[in-house]
């Protein structure tokens, strides 16, 4: 990016910092509540993103976003993810779905699909695990797209931890064209309207207490074939594209969390006090104070070098292993630490940072669980070390 960009990138930042501050936080509770007054919430927030030119800013402008390059949003995303809701808020929670789908998905998708996805009307979701399969292993998926003589599809199967699908328009489904669980071959992405019949929603499955996970289920559900993502068998490519690109932006707003809680432990450090003074005079709270500093500020430089892999079109699947779990245990280990300051008051409804400690514990899991990333990237490591391999001490 130029200077010019960088400065314009700076003070969108800014921007976007004071909007989920001081417009998005305020509403959380309403909107981890859900229901009608969360909606009414939520379309309030959007309107006013609008106003204030903040609406969308990642996606692409032809369709009625910002425009945003990737690198240019890593700029914004952590002050715009310090809030789950943030993202909705401001617009860019598609960001994964529409840019795969401009990438990857046929001219009629695209055009029936990006422009309300952009707007906001049509919301999407992403389908991948099963319950009767391991979540990290998508050669074991059991869900089959079977194609019909008209050209289209028509798919069974069943998927869980699908983010949002009660209130999604559209889920992308990983699906088996051609083989059998655990073949290589024969997995292929679909774009299903879930208001096709034989679609249901199973159940909800709370994520340590919190909302916004479902099971569905999909029996001999109809999709047209040009809902076909990419070519027939390609879903690994194409999941992998959108992975490497979706753990990283969740790092990025993992950083923004981890930031909140640290900017709340130390307002109170700073503020209560006790009979033997202010906790900020304590050595074991200055502990976790430095800690959780050095843990943010070591993760940050991690995760902007798998952005800017990703962003240059490199291979970034190293950096996304290290930055991943980095950040995850990072988000965990700085809100504990506030936890542990705030003592009691650190556990009720009075803060955030219950949420925030949930958060963090689930990114240990979801996207991939640590384990995976640091077998992955040991292993890839590791090939540069056999003989004859040409090899830097720490590349992937």
């Amino acid at each position: 990016m130029t200077v010019a960009e960088l400065t314009g990138t700076a003070e969108l930042r800014d921007r976007v910092d004071r909007f989920v501050r001081t417009r998005v936080v305020p509403y959380e509770p309403v909107l981890d509540a859900g229901g009608p007054a969360a909606a009414a919430a939520l379309a309030e927030l959007r309107d006013r993103a609008r106003e204030e030119g903040l609406w969308a800013l990642p996606l692409p402008a032809e369709r009625g976003g910002g425009g945003l390059s990737f690198a240019a949003y890593a700029q914004l995303a952590e002050a715009e993810g310090a809030s789950d809701h943030g993202p909705a808020a401001l617009g860019s929670a598609p960001y994964l779905d529409v840019t795969m789908l401009e990438r990857h998905a046929t001219d009629r998708v695209r055009e029936e699909y990006l422009a309300p996805l952009v707007a906001g009307t049509m919301r999407t979701c992403y389908a991948m695990t099963e319950p009767d399969a391991p979540g990290t292993d998508p050669l074991s998926t059991g869900t089959r797209a079977e194609l019909l003589p008209d050209g289209s599809w028509r798919i069974t199967g069943r998927k869980w931890f699908t983010s949002g699908a009660a209130a999604a328009d559209l889920v992308t489904v990983l699906a088996r064209t051609g083989g059998r669980p655990g073949d290589r071959e024969g997995l292929s992405l679909f774009l299903v309207p879930t208001g096709a019949p034989g679609f249901r929603v199973v159940r909800e499955l709370p994520v340590l207490g919190a909302a916004g996970q479902y099971e569905i289920e999909l029996d001999r559900v109809g999709v047209p074939g040009d809902h076909l993502i990419g070519a027939p068998g390609e879903a690994l490519s194409v999941a992998g594209e959108r992975l490497a690109l979706g753990r990283t932006l969740r790092c990025l707003r993992w950083l923004g969390q981890a930031r909140r809680a640290f900017d709340l432990m130390c307002a109170r450090a700073a503020e209560r006090h006790g009979s033997r003074g202010p906790l900020a005079e304590h050595q074991l709270v200055q502990q976790h104070v430095f800690d959780a500093l050095l843990a943010l500020r070591t993760t940050r430089p991690l995760v902007h070098e798998a952005v800017a892999l990703i962003a240059a079109g490199q291979d970034a699947r190293t950096e996304v292993g290290l930055a991943k779990v980095a950040a995850a245990r990072m988000l965990q280990q700085v809100t504990d630490s506030a936890i542990q300051v705030h003592g009691a008051a650190g556990l009720g409804p009075d803060t955030p940072l219950p949420g925030l400690f949930r958060g963090g514990r689930a990114a240990r899991i979801l996207d991939g669980p640590d384990e995976l990333h640091i077998t992955s990237v040991a292993r890839r490591v590791l090939r540069g070390y056999e003989p004859g391999a040409r090899t830097g001490a720490t590349s992937g």
